[in-house]
């Protein structure tokens, strides 16, 4: 399953932009440019599918901070975000296409509260021949569904201004298609900087509970490892590049009882253990990524966004070659302003980076066309 295709329009400083997807996607760009605003956007897609999307709208400052606020033309029509994705399913030959738009409560609706974000619109299409065929919509509190006759049908229930009819109806049951796509989009994982302070569940031992895959706040890092190592008994390429980032230290990875736990072993103190408090900012925030991008299983789609914060310059190079690698069986969508580490993750993947500009005050892709397609991304790259 791969993502083809995202659109966001009149959220933050993303004016209106589609974009064609690669199977690695690399954004470069200065601070300021927006590129944080394209990967929130399609973590809110996310949000949407698991019925959160108002909420997390709401948590980052409400509708009046995440709608476009630069110039508007009454030919714009009301002021909503709108998010599209489109996902290939491309051994079946299925297309997904599903949008959804969040905008403020009328003046004179007395549904929902004043200043909440409320869901306006949404749908889910599919195609698997000729034509696309509507699965659901939502226009306001109403929601059409197909049925297994092929039918529309309205929905019995309405959808509460802050609900999401996917979420709705994906755990109704009933709905194959819409359940297939929101699983493809639950799994997708968001990795925007692991907490690296005295507290950070990187830092701790957790539950001895089989991982394969890294949660996006990393607290079950232990268990990601204890799986590598216990479960697979195959760290060559963890230890590999762990070696090369942090000097040749070695992971340590004693079998879990109740708990899982891990240390570092370094060259100058081969006879010592240092247990994960005592490591650098820089040293557990690598182990984080490295647990993210070569764990048992991978997601389909993997974003991260400046995963070079705190790392060392030397981590950069490595970092990359754990980008590849994980790229060989997920999407990976990588967000950064370290030129070292753009050319570096080009060089291994062989994708150019996508120069992330600002364009009248909007958030633009250097060279792209109003298609989403970047000229001369197609061709070869020597």
């Amino acid at each position: 399953m791969r993502l083809r295709s995202m659109f966001a329009k009149n959220y933050r400083s993303l004016r209106s932009i589609r974009m064609d997807l690669a199977d690695t996607t690399l954004f470069l760009g200065e601070n300021g440019a927006g590129k944080s605003n394209l990967y929130r956007a399609l973590q809110l897609v996310q949000a949407a599918v698991r019925g959160r999307l108002a909420y997390e709208l709401a948590s980052e400052g409400g509708m009046f901070s995440a709608l476009w606020s630069g110039t508007r033309r009454k030919s714009d029509g009301p002021a909503r975000i709108r998010l599209e994705v489109e996902i290939v399913d491309e051994e079946r030959a299925i297309t997904f296409r599903y949008y959804v738009e969040a905008g403020l409560r009328p003046p004179i609706d007395a549904a929902g509260f004043a200043l909440e974000p409320q869901i306006k619109a949404e749908e889910l299409s599919v195609e698997a021949g000729r034509r696309a065929v509507t699965m659901m919509k939502r226009a306001g509190p109403g929601i059409s569904v197909r049925d297994a006759a092929g039918r529309m049908q309205d929905y019995p229930d309405e959808a509460m201004t802050s609900e999401n009819a996917i979420a709705l109806l994906g755990d109704a049951g009933h709905f194959p298609e819409i359940a297939a796509f929101r699983r493809i989009v639950s799994n997708w994982r968001f990795f925007h900087g692991f907490r690296t302070d005295r507290a950070s569940p990187l830092r701790h031992p957790c539950l001895a509970v089989t991982s394969p895959m890294l949660d996006e706040d990393g607290a079950n890092l232990a268990a990601v490892f204890a799986t590598l190592a216990h479960t697979r008994q195959d760290t060559f390429e963890l230890d590999r590049i762990l070696a090369s980032a942090l000097g040749g230290a070695r992971l340590v990875v004693p079998e879990p009882l109740e708990t899982a736990e891990f240390g570092l072993m370094l060259p100058d103190f081969p006879h010592r253990v240092f247990h994960p408090r005592e490591l650098s900012d820089g040293q557990i925030r690598f182990l984080g990524l490295a647990a993210a991008l070569l764990s048992y299983r991978l997601p389909p789609l993997i974003a991260l966004n400046e995963p070079e914060a705190s790392l060392h310059p030397d981590m950069l190079v490595p970092l990359a070659d754990m980008i590849a690698e994980a790229s060989k069986s997920s999407q990976v969508w990588i967000v950064t302003h370290s030129v070292q580490l753009a050319e570096a993750v080009r060089e291994r993947c062989g994708v150019r980076p996508r120069k992330v500009i600002r364009e009248n005050g909007a958030t633009w892709i250097e060279g792209m066309r109003l298609t989403g397609a970047i000229a001369g991304e197609d061709d070869d790259d020597d």
